[in-house]
């Protein structure tokens, strides 16, 4: 099986495993490290995954791929994980799972835009840039990417008393 349809048959095969545990599977993909091969499954929901999430889902792809063929009969290590920041946005939900983070949107015309995200769905997210809100189709767009913040927004608001000055 090449690489592409491998691919394909552990995306298949995993996707319904990943959605009873109420997760989006984002990314498989199969390297060799070794002797072995290193699958890795990347999952993700509305709120964050947690640890019990990830025991969860690495225990029902270990049992789907126990019926399955499609690691062949070489050893595996299987690492589920979720998507990490650097991870760009492409998908609506990639968007909404991001609101309030820092971002920069590259655009179909080849312009870049960054600012916070006020909100995002289905058709379109909504990107706070220099104070102002801009809503951004998602035609319009090619890919975001979060910006890493030391200090979050969040952080900033919990500085302020209910005056807005710092406390």
């Amino acid at each position: 099986m090449g690489s592409a349809s491998s691919r394909d048959h552990l995306m298949k095969l995993l996707e319904p495993v990943v959605a009873t545990a109420g997760l989006d599977l984002e990314d498989v993909t199969v390297s060799r490290a070794g002797k072995r091969s290193l699958l890795r499954v990347v999952v993700d929901k509305d709120g964050g995954v947690t640890l019990d999430d990830i025991a969860e889902v690495s225990q029902g792809v270990s049992d789907a791929l126990d019926g399955d063929d499609s690691m062949g009969q070489s050893p595996y290590t299987l690492e589920v994980s979720s998507p990490g920041v650097d991870r760009p946005l492409t998908e609506p939900r990639h968007w909404r799972r991001a609101a309030k983070r820092l971002v920069k949107a590259e655009l179909r015309d080849g312009g870049l835009v960054e600012g916070r995200i006020r909100g995002a769905d289905e058709s379109g997210v909504e990107i706070d840039v220099d104070g102002a809100p801009r809503r951004i189709d998602y035609q319009d767009l090619t890919r975001g990417r979060v910006q890493v913040e030391f200090r979050r927004f969040e952080d900033e608001e919990d500085d302020l008393d209910d005056t807005g000055d710092e406390g």
